[in-house]
């Protein structure tokens, strides 16, 4: 119970596209990552996917959609099944909730990212 720096925790890492692992909610994993450029297209067949940009700005595209810019401060809930890419085109810091175990590569046949914990 005690309070969680996520400036501190992003600071520890410099890599993209790996998120860390930083509290347990429930049955979910709250994660910090950092990315710039683009995800593979994929979706999530059994749960939504949770974005809460923290510093900088990420576009989410969607697969016959119109992408949808999410700024600091914004976030965005893909629900299940929708094909989706997260991509930014400097780099970004996002907070991610995912049920623990679920795979951040979706159904994209790209390996999953490991999650350490932090």
């Amino acid at each position: 119970m005690k309070p969680v720096n996520l400036a501190e925790k992003l600071a520890m890492f410099s890599s993209h596209w790996d998120p860390h692992v930083v509290a347990n909610y429930n049955e979910n994993d709250v994660m910090v990552v950092k990315f710039q450029g683009e995800f593979p297209f994929h979706k999530h067949d059994d749960t939504d996917d949770f974005f809460l940009v923290l510093e900088g700005e990420m576009i989410m595209d969607y697969e016959g959609r119109t992408p949808q810019t999410v700024r600091a401060g914004e976030l965005v809930i893909v629900p299940a099944g929708v094909v989706h890419r997260p991509r930014a085109e400097r780099e970004v810091r996002v907070l991610l909730i995912e049920p623990k175990g679920e795979p951040n590569t979706g159904d994209s046949g790209q390996p999953a990212a490991s999650k350490p914990h932090i």
